[in-house]
Parts: structure tokens; sequence; C-alpha cells
């Protein structure tokens, strides 16, 4: 049973959060080619989680060299996804991103150079949403129990139809909306809180509607009917696990929704 009739469609979506302050640009080709490298999503992302920042800082929290940050910065800039900061810069410009979201149209790339380039984009932002899950999986042993306790990497296995997904992700959006506090300064100040990434996904199971993957034999498709397709993992890593080199994952974090494709 389908519900989507009461639901917009994708592009019509709203941003979850209520009230989009910082604003959103809809990509189109030309600022898609701007956008569609792993290490400008990653600056993007921390621009519009952590606030403005130099350059120096920004390279430090992506684990990357001050040149590289610097020319991949100022890539953002050319394109419209930074723009300085009006605070006074000393000695070293601050950077502050120009939207806090992104939204891509997928039926507005159907040629096929930019359909490469919006696979691009969206591989660097599962690359980038990846690394965040994989630095939380890291520290999850140095967190308070009741952090621990309250965080889940799950997966789930449904069967639907495309307008049931839609309905599902559309419900989901209203659900994370009820918890958006309204004022972040406020948010801030209550020491109960804590910046928290809630990573959102929802799609065909790969191969399902197009076939096994190139070079991978049909059965073996088949034969993974057969196996368990929820692993969650809702506890705490074991004292003493070893922790990856990745940086922690509230130096990582971006908006949940700051890349949206449709």
């Amino acid at each position: 049973m389908s519900n989507a009739a009461r639901h917009p469609a994708p592009a019509d979506r709203p941003w979850p959060l209520g009230p989009n302050p910082g604003g959103e640009v809809v990509l189109d080709a030309r600022s898609l080619r701007g956008l569609a490298h792993p290490l400008r999503v990653k600056l993007l992302g921390l621009l519009r989680s952590d606030g403005p920042a130099t350059v120096t800082r920004l390279a430090e929290s992506a684990g990357v060299s001050t040149a590289s940050a610097s020319y991949h910065v100022r890539q953002l800039a050319a394109y419209g996804f930074a723009e300085p900061d009006p605070r006074p810069s000393g000695r070293e410009r601050w950077w502050r991103a120009a939207h806090q979201t992104t939204r891509l149209h997928t039926e507005d790339f159907a040629d096929v150079e930019s359909a490469a380039l919006a696979g691009a984009y969206l591989q660097s932002v599962a690359d980038y949403y990846a690394e965040q899950t994989r630095a939380a999986v890291a520290e999850m042993h140095l967190l308070p129990a009741e952090w621990r306790e309250a965080s889940s990497t799950s997966d789930f296995a449904l069967r639907l139809t495309s307008d049931e997904l839609a309905a599902l992700v559309a419900d989901l959006f209203e659900v994370i909306g009820r918890y958006h506090r309204a004022d972040p300064e406020t948010a801030e100040e209550d020491p109960k809180t804590a910046p928290v990434v809630l990573q959102l996904q929802a799609f065909p199971r790969p191969g399902a509607l197009t076939g096994p993957p190139a070079g991978r034999p049909a059965d073996d498709r088949c034969a993974d009917e057969h196996r368990a397709d929820d692993h969650r993992v809702d506890r705490p890593a074991e004292p003493g696990a070893e922790q990856s080199a990745d940086r922690p994952a509230d130096q990582a974090s971006a908006q949940a929704s700051s890349h949206h494709p449709e």
C-alpha cells in the first residue's frame, strides 16, 4: 500500500530542519563540474558544519596539505560554493560556505558527460559519508556509555514500490524535522547536547534492478538472496578496540542533508 500521494515530489521536498537561512544551491552542469571532487565535497562539508575557517584550519581538519586545501577552496569559491568571510582576516583570509545545502536533480543530467559528472559527485558524497562512519566507529569505545547506547549503525532490507520509497523518505524527513532545535546557539549552550550526524541513504539494492555488476556472475547475486540482509550494529565496540587513524567524527561532521541528491 502506498501513501505517496500526500508527499511532495523529490524535487519539491523541503529542507527537513525547518527554515534554511543558509540557503540552498541547485546544481547545474557548470557548478557540478566544480564540486565533483572528493576533497571539495569534504571541505565544503566542513565549512557548513563547523563554520568559517582559514585554509590552515581546513587543511588540518581534512588531513591534507595547506597548498592542496588552498587550491580546492579557491575552486569552490570560483564555482560559487564558498566565499570570503567578512570578519577581520588578519594575516590569513577566512572562508565560509555560500549555501547550507546542495540539491542535485538527477533527471537534469541525462547526457553521457553530465551523467558521469553527477556520478563522480555522488561517489564523492558517498565516500565522505563512509569516512564519517569509519571515524565514528573508531572512536565509539571512547564515548560515554549513554552516547554509545544511543548511537546506531543499522540497515534494513525492505521490498517497496518506488512510490513507497519516496513516501518513506518523506516521512523520515518529517521525523528528523521534529528533533531540530530552532535556535542553534541555545542548543550549543545546553551541556547535555552534542553535534550528531544522521545519515540517510535509501535506494534499490545494487543489482536488483540493473542486474549483477560487470564481471560478477548472476548466480553469485542469487546466492546473496540467502544471506542475512540486516547486520545492525547497535552496541559499542569492546574496550581496547584498535582506534583508526581517521579523525574523530565530530571534526568531520557535516549537515546530514547538506548534499542532497534526488
